[in-house]
């Protein structure tokens, strides 16, 4: 059970990082779950001297995946944020110009239905990327984050060597 862990980590057994291949298999084993399936751990020991270090993986998974998960969170947090923000400011770069132009040339001018068009297709353009994440790009983070939750708070099933 030892090859679990990050072998240069100097922390008690329990606090330690799990290893890279560890961390690795586990995320190679969820990668295609779907929404409502469910996660179990089946852990198998040898020894009755195994069946000690049992607890402590098992509490250095969850809390690993914990942290996992609210990292994710705190980068949907930001691109959240990043996304109304750019939102925002298109939005304000097309009202500006959108109620500038009017303003600047009078109806009675031929350039004014182009620059009316070419103003309307640059709205279409400067709007179409924030409103593309906010409609399509957030579905990857709320599954990373249900499947790090899902792991973090998987049910363990302990076998022996036996069964």
């Amino acid at each position: 059970m030892r090859d679990y862990y990050n072998e240069h980590d100097p922390a008690p057994l329990y606090k330690r990082q799990l290893s890279h291949g560890f961390e690795s298999y586990i995320n190679n084993t969820v990668q295609s779950i779907k929404r409502h399936s469910i996660i179990n751990y089946k852990i198998c020991y040898r020894e009755e001297e195994d069946k000690e270090l049992v607890e402590p993986l098992m509490y250095s998974i969850r809390r690993h995946f914990q942290e996992k998960r609210a990292q994710k969170e705190a980068e949907f947090e930001k691109f959240k944020r990043r996304s109304y923000m750019l939102l925002f400011v298109s939005l304000g770069i097309v009202m500006a110009c959108q109620g500038l132009v009017p303003l600047l040339l009078h109806v009675d001018h031929r350039i004014h239905s182009g620059i009316s068009n070419s103003l309307d297709v640059f709205s279409w353009v400067i709007l179409w990327r924030p409103i593309d994440k906010l409609i399509f790009s957030w579905n990857p983070y709320l599954k990373e984050i249900s499947v790090f939750d899902k792991l973090a708070t998987a049910d363990v099933l302990i076998l022996t060597n036996d069964e």
